[in-house]
């Protein structure tokens, strides 16, 4: 749901706006963290039972209650009239806000003046945002401790921008929920998402971003890096305000519930492009040819039959060209000449051993050219340790390195990757030491040094998904159990389909030309799984089931780790 921005677009607002940089840094993460709680997306899904959503309007008009107070003290704060007026207005909003609550409790069968008290997590976000408003900030000294009307601005811009998120959080999720009132004209919240849907609301979270960003002209660095700690704080506390939120009836989400002993969870994931940002054969390539100009330098006579580095590196990119080529080609030839309507998994599988044939001999060219030998085993463990893991990649693995003991879950890493060990050492310099199960090829070594010989085990779609019904098959039969596989290439597509739940990363065009030829249907997460929890309620079960030709789509790590692990306050 939450959608990332390109380091290069990001940096461009960052330059004119201290709010859309630190609602950019925030939406990767907490953003689909609030989304995907059991309360929004029942809510979402219009099957929210409605002793949850009284308990939620309640809680909502204490905070309301508190932010209000916040604005109050902040405009008290604040030197410029304008930026008074400002505040005057959005305060006037929260207030119009409250009045709907009343109602809505009202609508809802709640009294309004019955006293209803704070749950933990709405103390937790009133007490912040109130202590902020008051001063009490790490770093800064309390307002009533303020001298000048200068100082006491910087509180006004320290509250400002504790308050900020959630406005812009509300604007979000409201604009993301309707299109779940066009599939349901009766939606029983549809007042709800209308509220936060419309231009008012918009209009209101604009304000208030555009306030913050003025307020902000004047700090320093250290003084803009408090602001961003209290809006990461803030939403951290909006998402556990949601998470808080009790739902008692079954959900699609978060699958970490399944994690009982009387259910597996079994979490697959493919490594390259899929867990890292980069391919794992270029960095070993490039490895083996360092490897070679080191040994050159050192002026040690090398056993090893090479030429020269540059030729070296002229033999790879010929390989490499050779393989994006031929590569495309086999593409071609796989494919059916129609679209098919739905899901043809023999004819998917037969098409795929074209590729895996194509996998083999690309692998034999490698090994023939002799451009993995001499590597020492250590620079390919510290290459392992400096790879870039996809945004959100890194906290998934180390919440499931943290909380495994109590889960019954397992994770397995299935690739291509010519070296284990790179993968072994990527995921230990993040903490996961005892962590996935790691399905992969590797080099051969004498000693501590490559032969250029990798010894093989997995090649191509078909060798990844006999691993995997390899292992669905050896778990324990009496014990139910449920699938999920992350994978972004076509290599992987098998895999995804037999899988009860199929997650795609990123946006390859190829893995989508392809499965969307043989029939399977590509389906943004959220969407999905709001639609699951429609069936879910009607069918008391889980409607999650292999091959059924549907793969879900997310933009980041941070909606596989809401999806399956819900976030810290699940």
């Amino acid at each position: 749901m939450a959608s990332s921005s390109s380091s290069s677009s990001a940096a461009v607002v960052a330059e004119g706006s201290a709010a859309r940089r630190f609602w950019i840094a925030a939406s990767s993460r907490e953003a689909a963290f609030a989304a995907y709680t059991p309360f929004l997306l029942s809510l979402a899904a219009g099957n929210l039972r409605l002793d949850a959503f009284r308990h939620y309007i309640a809680q909502d008009a204490h905070f309301l209650h508190a932010f209000a107070r916040a604005y109050e003290m902040a405009e008290d704060c604040a030197d410029d009239d304008d930026d008074r007026a400002t505040i005057a207005a959005l305060r006037k909003a929260i207030l119009q806000e409250l009045s709907l609550h009343a109602s809505v409790l009202k609508e809802w069968g709640v009294d309004p003046t019955k006293e209803i008290p704070l749950s933990p997590a709405t103390a937790k976000y009133t007490d912040f945002l109130l202590a902020t408003a008051a001063g009490k900030v790490d770093g800064a000294k309390g307002s009533d401790k303020m001298v000048t009307p200068f100082e006491k601005t910087k509180i006004a811009a320290y509250t400002v921008g504790a308050m900020t998120p959630c406005m812009r959080l509300y604007a979000y999720l409201g604009k993301e929920l309707t299109v779940f009132l066009k599939q349901d004209e009766n939606h029983p919240y549809k007042k709800w998402i209308n509220t936060y849907a419309s231009s008012d609301f918009e209009g209101n979270a604009l304000q208030i971003e555009e306030l913050l960003d003025k307020l902000s002209i004047s700090l320093t660095g250290e003084e803009l890096e408090i602001i961003a700690k209290l809006y990461q704080q803030a939403m951290k506390l909006e998402v556990e305000f949601f998470s808080a939120q009790l739902v008692d009836q079954p959900v699609v989400a978060p699958l970490l519930r399944y994690c009982d002993p009387k259910y597996k969870l079994l979490v697959f994931s493919d490594f390259d492009l899929t867990c890292t940002v980069v391919d794992s054969s270029a960095i070993l390539a490039e490895i083996a040819i360092l490897s070679f100009q080191k040994t050159s330098q050192s002026g040690i006579d090398s056993t090893l039959d090479r030429t020269k580095s540059a030729d070296l590196r002229n033999s790879w990119n010929m390989l490499s060209k050779q393989y994006m080529e031929e590569y495309e080609e086999c593409m071609e030839r796989l494919l059916p000449p129609e679209e098919l309507k739905s899901l043809d998994y023999d004819q998917l599988y037969k098409g795929l051993e074209v590729l895996a044939e194509f996998e083999k001999l690309a692998n034999s060219r490698v090994v023939d050219s002799g451009v993995l030998r001499g590597m020492n085993l250590e620079d390919i463990r510290k290459a392992g340790e400096r790879l870039i893991l996809q945004d959100g990649c890194k906290n998934f693995f180390q919440k499931i390195g943290k909380t495994r003991e109590r889960l019954n879950l397992d994770i397995h890493i299935l690739s291509y990757c010519w070296c284990a060990e790179l993968i072994r050492s990527a995921f230990s310099s993040v903490g996961c030491l005892d962590g996935p199960n790691i399905h992969s090829n590797e080099f051969a070594f004498e000693g501590s040094v490559s032969t250029g010989q990798i010894v093989r085990k997995m090649q191509s779609p078909l060798d990844k998904v006999e691993k995997f019904k390899s292992i669905k098959s050896g778990m324990d039969s009496t014990a139910a159990s449920l699938s999920v596989y992350i994978g972004d290439s076509v290599g992987d597509l098998l895999c995804l389909l037999e899988a009860d739940i199929g997650i795609v990363v990123g946006s390859s065009t190829g893995l989508r030309r392809v499965g969307k030829q043989f029939g399977v249907s590509f389906v943004p997460l959220f969407p999905g799984l709001v639609e699951k929890q429609r069936q879910l309620m009607e069918q008391e079960k889980s409607t999650f089931k292999a091959r059924s030709g549907v793969l879900y789509t997310v933009s980041s790590w941070s909606e596989i780790h809401a999806f399956i692990l819900g976030s810290d306050f699940s």
